[in-house]
């Protein structure tokens, strides 16, 4: 296993941290015996970071299969939801219920989850980041950072606003610009901070249903690797990059990863095959029906569209052939629920014309956000989102309960 450092905490990770969003399922439910022999298979084997959230209803457990001494052999990195909080104090109940779901005193990586500008805001006015200078003190928490899902300005001012200890990003060769992109990556590493990656295969689609166009690319490299391999060494092959983070459901995508772990050392691919890597992302882009790279010059949209969001959602179900539902209940998660009450829909669009007017792409924007409107909304944006507040309300009382109950 290859381990890189921190600069500012002097902390060595291993570059694959097991992702834990998404784990083995049986008949609908965390199959918990599996799950506990993949993970556990992974840290013998040198991972020592495991991700998880409050929101993934898996903290109790990702602690339980932390127990055996298993708990000393990782760093444990959690998330606190902005959107599921709404006085200062729910702060503190909430970590304590975290603490205690995965018995333990301490989390090594504590972060404010999916940061967007409605989410930043809020979190200022919780004043989170004094909750964060108080867990420190009381050692409750070793490292504190945050995952983004913004764009790159938005990102540069969260990077300056606080002494973060490290970020989780989204990226991939695909979205090398998407969100915070290259350019947030290179500033926060030059503040020498830890730089996590999610979605290194764009949620399975870098690595599943492969479109023939680009599979033959993938057939003109003189080293043959497959698809989750050229996506991950692109990921390694940045320096400033600390830890990626892979959702690993399968035994066999385990050890792949594994493997490809200890040769993606920073700058180990060739010019020639940087190009290959380069040619797949433009063939992508090239059957992508939107033709959007992500640059976020059209934001913000001042009807308060997500309009890269929108789009790259748009271009996911139709170039790697998703489920149609699971696409739409994602939409309306990520453009509904995570935009605190602001929906970002598609259907928001009112032609005010500004975003073709800073498009460098010239894309037909206001057209094509009818398009995903027509296609990504319907029932289940109308009724996903109530639902899930009303989870949200009752998840919310329930940890309020949990915290008020005496321990020891």
């Amino acid at each position: 296993m290859q381990y890189r450092k921190i600069e500012k905490t002097g902390d060595e990770l291993s570059v694959l941290g097991f992702g834990a969003m998404r784990l083995p399922t049986r008949n609908g439910r965390t199959d918990e015996k599996r799950a506990t022999e993949q993970i556990r298979y992974a840290i013998d084997h040198g991972v020592n970071f495991i991700d998880t959230a409050l929101a993934y209803m898996n903290e109790q457990l990702v602690g339980r299969i932390l127990s055996d001494g298993y708990r000393e052999k990782v760093k444990i990195a959690t998330k606190i939801p902005a959107w599921k909080v709404d006085k200062p104090d729910e702060l503190e109940k909430t970590i304590h219920v975290q603490l205690d779901n995965f018995n333990t005193s301490y989390i090594d990586y504590y972060m404010l989850h999916g940061l967007t500008e409605p989410t930043w805001k809020k979190s200022l006015k919780l004043d989170a980041l004094s909750f964060l200078d108080r867990m420190k003190t009381e050692g409750k928490i070793k490292n504190a950072g945050f995952s983004f899902h913004g764009g790159k300005d938005l990102f540069k001012e969260i990077i300056d606003a606080y002494d973060w200890d490290f970020c989780l990003i989204q990226y991939n060769y695909l979205d090398e610009e998407y969100q915070a992109g290259r350019e947030g990556l290179e500033y926060a590493a030059a503040k020498g901070m830890g730089i996590f990656i999610m979605e290194p295969f764009r949620g399975g689609n870098l690595t599943g249903k492969i479109p023939s166009e680009v599979q033959d690319i993938w057939d003109k490299a003189p080293v043959k690797r497959t698809p989750a391999e050229w996506a991950l060494r692109w990921v390694l092959n940045h320096p400033g990059v600390t830890c990626v983070l892979s959702g690993m459901n399968e035994e066999e995508h385990i050890k792949e990863n594994l493997r490809i772990a200890e040769e993606g050392l920073p700058h180990s691919l060739t010019g020639e095959e940087l190009e290959l890597v380069g040619e797949a992302r433009d063939k992508y882009r090239e059957l992508m029906k939107t033709g959007c790279t992500g640059c976020q010059y059209c934001m913000p949209c001042p009807a308060g569209v997500d309009i890269p969001r929108c789009l790259q959602t748009y271009d996911s179900l139709h170039i790697f052939q998703e489920n149609k539902i699971r696409s739409q209940a994602e939409y309306a998660l990520g453009l509904g629920i995570l935009h605190e009450g602001q929906a970002a829909y598609a259907s928001k669009c009112v032609k005010c014309g500004k975003c073709e007017e800073r498009c460098p792409q010239e894309l037909p924007v206001m057209e094509l956000l009818d398009d995903v409107s027509g296609e990504m909304e319907g029932v289940i944006t109308k009724i996903a989102p109530a639902l899930i507040r009303v989870w949200i309300v009752f998840d919310r009382f329930m940890i309020g309960r949990r915290a008020n109950v005496p321990h020891g």
